[in-house]
């Protein structure tokens, strides 16, 4: 009797989940820095700067790598407007409903793709969009109001790292030759480069301020404790995507949205009303319509 699944697939499978657990948890830590004083802005500055450092202590030779490939500029942008988005958007906002609308691929990648990769949208990709965008109305909706719209910077920020995610979705699949290390680097250097210059510019305006003073190192082990995770989720998604198929690297990963509204609702951060469950049945829907495989014959 043969086994649904080879045994060497479990190990990759965890480690996908761990680094889903990473990224549908770290909502908590930036909060927490946010009631010590540091801006969303700040502490994913000083977060990907010690990631950052810490990845070229361990392979110089990615920053050699980057510099061969100076298109990794623009992934380097999208990984910074992406996490910006959704760290600033989880420490403002209900973080199940900032969740649901930062995974709204499916209604950017199919624009995305196809003005990038030159892939034209099928009726399936179509089919997907519209269950997002219904999706994304319920999410939305608002009793009393005309028009289902974003109600203010969480929802905007969201919406924004979610177009960020979908983009370098699609650029890491345009550039998928380039060496993984300078892709990595592209994306820890371009979270601490956008957060870092945004959170300066925004320190004379206010917008960003630093206000650590009263609260002592109470931030420090926060900062060390994300650093961390951040850099093992990497290394484990690293590892597991290396060794499970794409469409089945996607859908562990899908599992962060459940581990970040489960524990959102468990600590009292999000209170989801029926109108955002409704939505996020149908993005979800989406998202998995967009990994599972079709069957032969109906891939139109």
């Amino acid at each position: 009797m043969a086994a649904a699944h080879p045994p060497s697939a479990l190990l990759p499978a965890l480690a996908l989940l761990g680094n889903a657990l990473v990224w549908g948890l770290s909502w908590i830590a930036f909060k927490a820095l946010h009631q010590h004083g540091l801006h969303p802005l700040w502490s994913t500055a000083v977060v990907f700067g010690v990631a950052l450092l810490a990845l070229l202590a361990w392979q110089p030779a990615s920053l050699r790598a980057f510099a061969r490939h100076p298109q990794l500029l623009v992934l380097a942008a999208a990984a910074g407007v992406t996490n910006i988005g959704f760290n600033w958007a989880v420490t403002l906002g209900d973080v199940v409903r900032v969740t649901l609308l930062f995974y709204l691929m499916p209604v950017w990648s199919v624009g995305l793709a196809w003005w990038l990769l030159g892939e034209r949208p099928t009726r399936a990709a179509l089919l997907r969009l519209v269950l997002a965008l219904a999706g994304l109305v319920l999410v939305l909706h608002r009793p009393g109001a005309p028009w289902p719209w974003p109600r203010g910077a969480a929802d905007q920020l969201a919406l924004l790292g979610g177009a960020g995610l979908a983009l370098t979705n699609v650029l890491l699949r345009r550039w998928r030759a380039t060496p993984p290390p300078a892709r990595v680097l592209a994306m820890f250097g371009g979270g601490f480069a956008t957060a870092t210059g945004l959170a300066l510019a925004g320190l004379a305006s206010g917008l960003s301020p630093l206000a650590l003073s009263t609260h002592g190192l109470a931030w420090l082990p926060w900062v060390l404790g994300l650093t961390l995770a951040f850099l093992a989720g990497n290394l484990a998604l690293q590892y597991g995507a290396a060794r499970l198929p794409a469409r089945v690297t996607a859908l562990i990963m899908l599992a962060e949205v459940v581990f970040a509204s489960a524990s959102a609702v468990l600590l009292g951060a999000a209170t989801p009303t029926r109108w955002t469950w409704a939505g996020g049945v149908l993005i979800l829907l989406a998202a998995l319509l967009s990994i599972l495989p079709m069957p032969r014959g109906r891939a139109g």
